[in-house]
């Protein structure tokens, strides 16, 4: 067993794995150093790397509190990713107490360590499940004792769509999972991008990874959000959504693209 109660044997530490190769960009400390080496060469490839998964993270934040600001009291999580705080829930209970989040992932690692920050709630649960088959996620019991359908719901897919190849066909997925939502739901999507500078050699780093990192143009990503209203600055370099401070130095460079929608009818 590892320090976080997962079995050692399903822990592959042979190969990078996308949520610890993150979690190394943004300082953490859950990962190993085949992570470690990989995020240091994305990093050598792409200079930015580090710069665009801390715009990421603080345009998550900000997104919850727009979507908290707007009503919504529970937010479904895919993609979740290893816990960084402040965490979704954290970020969203400081406007609601009675904020209801479940978070997915396919990873046995993150669930193991979601499980431990999330034991004393009751008003979170995380879920294994994959985002490929979209409705095991949404039939799933521990996310319909969180989520209930009938009611506006936050949908967030942040930085994870990227993860999926086009023959695994992320816009039928992303349909799939709108169609379960109620008018006044919203999505909350990034995606990273090659469009602003080539990124193939950073690309590179992920093909002997757990997942391969797929990168897609602002036209493409923007279909994502087909069936819900973008809102105001639409779908934009992350920094630049709806920011609250200065946008940090060579914010112009982050790979990544996000935007908030909102499902109307």
């Amino acid at each position: 067993m590892t320090r976080d109660g997962t079995p050692a044997e399903e822990i592959d530490t042979s190969r990078p794995h996308p949520a610890r190769i993150y979690d190394y960009l943004l300082g953490g400390k859950d990962n190993y150093e085949v992570d470690q080496r990989a995020g240091d060469a994305l990093a050598a490839r792409a200079p930015e790397a580090r710069v665009s998964v801390q715009a990421n993270r603080a345009f998550l934040q900000r997104a919850v509190r727009h979507v908290m600001g707007a009503g919504i009291r529970q937010i479904l999580d895919i993609g979740t990713g290893l816990p960084t705080s402040p965490n979704i829930h954290e970020t969203a209970q400081e406007a609601a107490q009675d904020v209801r989040v479940a978070y997915v992932d396919n990873d046995p690692i993150v669930k193991a360590h979601a499980d431990a920050l999330l034991s004393s709630s009751g008003a979170t649960s995380i879920v294994l499940a994959d985002l490929r088959d979209p409705r095991s996620v949404l039939d799933h019991p521990d996310v319909r004792r969180i989520i209930d359908f009938d009611e506006p719901v936050a949908l967030f897919l942040v930085a994870i769509l990227h993860f999926l190849t086009d023959a695994e066909k992320p816009q039928q997925i992303v349909a799939t999972l709108r169609d379960a939502l109620p008018a006044g739901s919203f999505l909350v999507l990034s995606h990273a991008t090659g469009d602003l500078a080539d990124r193939r050699d950073a690309q590179a780093v992920y093909n002997n990874a757990t997942a391969t990192m797929n990168l897609r143009s602002h036209a493409e990503i923007e279909r994502f959000f087909d069936g819900f209203d973008l809102l105001e600055p639409g779908l934009v370099q992350v920094p630049f959504w709806r920011p609250d401070t200065p946008p940090p130095a060579r914010s112009d460079e982050v790979g990544f693209y996000g935007g908030v929608a909102r499902r109307t009818d």
